[in-house]
């Protein structure tokens, strides 16, 4: 019997399910993978997450604290950090994508995921997140945009001369000071129709379960806005994204618009240029070559963001750098 497997039964034994059935549900982008459990007329979820690539200690911290707030995150059921086990509650299996394919009510479910976050945003802040919640500092900022430099510009041929990378983290520090220093409240940082369950037994924002929050922090409350209208993986029509953005603004009303808008912007771009790396990363690195399907949207989001006049001199880096006719998806052969 495969080791990972023999502790997963063991795991499941001990936690009371002994017996059960376990079936693959979705493996993500890290090392994670999570299996349905079934033991009669029980259902739970099991997240192996084998150390040490992975840590299920953020996940339970932030888990919690979610719950707390009253916010559907998946109860924990039982935990082993040494090795990376976690028993979830099972949210069942309507991800927003799911039901948006089967003609779901798509406004309502986007506004649903708005009020969340606008729930969220006036519940959490500096003073009641966990105290060791790391910030999205300057720091991490600058750590994640390097990936598009990387990892995707040597994968499509270009060679950046020493200039050009030190011009590349000078125009991108000077965009990100902007919002670095903004530690407004916990950002979820993969807040998109992919992790979000639409759980209709349930009443107000209670009804959209959250995912996929392990790597959460501190920082500005534009983040995850941006993340659910920018989605890498689906097109959101601009007239649903200002939709969005003005629901957002009416129930907070000491936020000002163009302040917003600058915040989506440039944190749009960062994540963008992020997602353009690491999407390349999993091809050529761990043989995922199905994320390089969707790096034609993610170049198309970050010029969008680039038009924003914050992010003139980034965008002007790119124009000289990465013209638009290289600017495109990698040929990386995996086996």
């Amino acid at each position: 019997m495969d080791k990972r497997l023999e502790q997963q039964i063991i795991f499941l034994e001990n936690a009371g399910w002994a017996s059960s059935k376990i079936e693959l549900l979705a493996a993500d982008a890290s090392f994670r993978s999570y299996h349905r459990v079934k033991l009669n007329d029980r259902l739970a979820v099991l997240m192996d997450a084998p150390p040490p690539e992975e840590d299920i200690r953020p996940f339970v911290k932030i888990g919690k604290y979610l719950s707390q707030l009253g916010f559907s995150a998946p109860r924990i059921y039982a935990e082993d950090e040494r090795r990376g086990f976690l028993l979830l509650e099972d949210l069942g299996d309507n991800t927003y994508t799911r039901v948006f394919a089967t003609v779901g009510d798509e406004e309502m479910l986007y506004e649903l995921a708005i009020d969340t976050l606008i729930q969220l945003h006036e519940l959490s802040s500096t003073t009641t997140v966990p105290a060791d919640t790391a910030p999205y500092d300057l720091s991490r900022l600058m750590t994640e945009v390097a990936l598009i430099a990387d990892w995707y510009l040597p994968t499509i041929g270009i060679s950046l001369s020493g200039d050009a990378r030190s011009s590349f983290d000078t125009v991108w520090q000077s965009a990100f000071t902007k919002v670095a220093d903004k530690q407004e409240t916990l950002v979820l940082r993969d807040y998109h129709v992919d992790n979000l369950m639409w759980l209709s037994h349930r009443t107000d924002t209670a009804r959209c379960g959250l995912l996929d929050f392990q790597d959460a922090l501190v920082g500005a409350r534009a983040y995850d806005l941006m993340s659910l209208i920018e989605d890498a993986r689906r097109d959101v029509p601009t007239a649903r994204a200002d939709k969005l953005i003005k629901r957002y603004l009416d129930a907070c009303d000491d936020i000002d618009e163009q302040t917003l808008r600058q915040d989506i912007a440039i944190l749009g771009a960062g994540r963008h240029a992020k997602v353009i790396g690491i999407f390349t990363r999993l091809a050529e690195r761990d043989g995922k070559s199905q994320y390089l399907d969707h790096i034609q949207r993610v170049w198309g989001l970050l010029e969008n963001s680039l038009q924003h006049p914050a992010l003139a001199d980034v965008q002007d880096w790119f124009d000289t750098h990465v013209p638009k006719d290289q600017r495109i998806i990698p040929s990386i052969k995996t086996e």
